[in-house]
């Protein structure tokens, strides 16, 4: 999630955890705390793709986590004997904190790993890495804590719970899209061995289907407001790698994206995309792997770089227009996607 959502996350759990005795202090030391696992994202692994595919690594681990709110506990504890805030009561402020941190990160599309040093990626997609519905209840219930202490801690109870209803919300709208999406699949012979259902942008009413098919992929949208049950997939290429070698940070992406890369040439450069983040006209994550020669075969970079993806707040209203029940917008994606794919192949 992002970092307001994990500050304000971390802020709300440690007051729950203070109850009455929840004031400025805690709330502060709960938001550090909350975007404290976050902090890897200054570590340079030397290439774009291992910062990204490397970012919720060791700081994110379940593993690791018991064992650091341990020191953290000890240390407070060491310098600073409370009889509130006894070691129990500090190691589970700084574990549930720490935990939920994680937790919610996972259920995003964001791959995090829970495990680390074990490999693998765990998400669960059923809530947008910023969503709005989910982050102001947690700042509501921080500014009525700062503003009474008498009832604060309660306040933050109750606001960590709302936001926890709203994540089973997502999860619970997820199941009803991805029965959909089945009997779509089904009905228009798709095949359902690789299929992604996440949210789109700043809501969990309009959710974007990734299907992939040997070379091919097909994206469509699907909302719970929706009058009409079929889902419009638009069929896209998906390329394949050029070369015979495969670097390593290539198969990294290929776990990190459980297989959902793209492979396309813009000009000189071959750009690797994961085609689960974003949208497929203007995806979040695309790197430049290889450039090519003279002689028109393909040169790998020492290290791979960042693809600028285009953004545009013009999709915004577009998808608001969408997530209402809007599904002739469907055919309009469907004309700009065919006419991108002749200026491709001409």
């Amino acid at each position: 999630m992002d970092s307001v959502t994990q500050a304000a996350l971390g802020a709300t759990v440690a007051g729950a955890i203070a109850g009455k005795r929840c004031n400025a202090k805690v709330l502060l030391i709960g938001a550090a705390l909350g975007t404290l696992p976050d902090l890897d994202v200054v570590i340079d692994y030397g290439d774009a793709v291992s910062n990204t595919i490397k970012h919720r690594g060791f700081t994110h681990s379940l593993l690791l986590i018991p064992i650091f709110s341990l020191f953290v506990s000890w240390l407070y504890y060491r310098f600073r004997t409370d009889a509130f805030w006894s070691f129990k009561r500090v190691f589970a402020l700084v574990l549930s904190v720490l935990v939920t941190h994680v937790a919610i990160d996972a259920m995003t599309t964001y791959g995090t790993q829970l495990l680390w040093p074990l490999p693998g990626y765990f998400e669960v997609g059923n809530v947008f890495i910023i969503d709005p519905l989910y982050t102001i209840p947690l700042l509501i219930g921080i500014v009525v804590a700062l503003f009474s202490k008498r009832v604060g801690g309660r306040w933050c109870q109750g606001v960590v719970l709302v936001s926890s209803l709203y994540l089973l919300w997502g999860f619970a709208a997820q199941q009803v899209i991805a029965d959909r999406v089945e009997e779509n699949l089904a009905a228009q012979n798709i095949s359902n061995d690789q299929v992604l259902i996440t949210p789109s942008p700043f809501n969990t009413l309009l959710w974007r289907v990734v299907v992939v098919e040997g070379d091919q992929y097909f994206e469509g949208l699907a909302s719970l407001l929706d009058s009409d049950s079929q889902i419009d997939f638009i069929q896209r290429s998906r390329g394949e790698w050029p070369l015979e070698s495969r670097p390593q940070t290539l198969i990294g992406l290929e776990a990190f994206s459980h297989g959902f890369l793209g492979y396309r040439q813009d000009g000189e450069k071959l750009i690797v995309s994961d085609l689960r983040l974003g949208m497929a006209d203007s995806l979040a994550f695309e790197f430049v792997f290889a450039k090519a020669t003279a002689d028109s075969k393909w040169q790998l970079l020492e290290a791979p770089t960042r693809y600028p993806s285009e953004r545009s707040l013009d999709q915004i209203s577009v998808l608001w227009e969408r997530m209402l029940g809007d599904q002739g917008i469907d055919a309009n994606l469907q004309r700009v996607a065919y006419n991108k794919a002749r200026e491709h192949q001409e």
